[in-house]
């Protein structure tokens, strides 16, 4: 089992920054790959980033390419969200999530089917 547990959510004004943290506890996460997605009020959970169990690989949405980095620290088993340039649309509960399957090669999941572990959320409110 994997547990995570996201912080460092608030209340921003637009063009200002956030930190995300997600600190897994349990099994292991070293060695799967790492993801962020959101959920905005009235809307469906969408992908926003993932990282390859190393670090090296990175994989974003459209949405949030050159202003969101993901990033991740084994030897603290966390990662972590770097969000600048905020907007209002980037308004919403973020959540952090665990591939623990195998894959072969390099592989970066960007859909909810990949996941097998979630955390409850941080809430993110980016004010105009």
């Amino acid at each position: 089992q994997v547990q995570l547990v996201e912080s460092g959510g608030g209340l921003v004004q637009a063009g200002g920054s956030l930190r995300l943290s997600c600190a897994a506890s349990g099994r292991s996460v070293s060695n799967s790959a790492m993801g962020w997605f959101r959920q905005a009020p009235g809307k469906e959970r969408e992908f926003v980033a993932c990282v390859n169990f190393s670090g090296r690989e990175t994989y974003y949405a459209d949405s949030v390419k050159g202003r969101f980095t993901i990033s991740r620290d084994n030897a603290k088993s966390t990662v972590y969200l770097q969000m600048n340039s905020l907007r209002p649309e980037d308004t919403a509960i973020y959540y952090c999530a665990a591939d623990t399957v195998a894959h072969a090669g390099v592989f970066l999941p960007n859909v909810i089917e990949d996941y097998d572990y979630w955390g409850q959320g941080t809430r993110v409110t980016v004010s105009s």
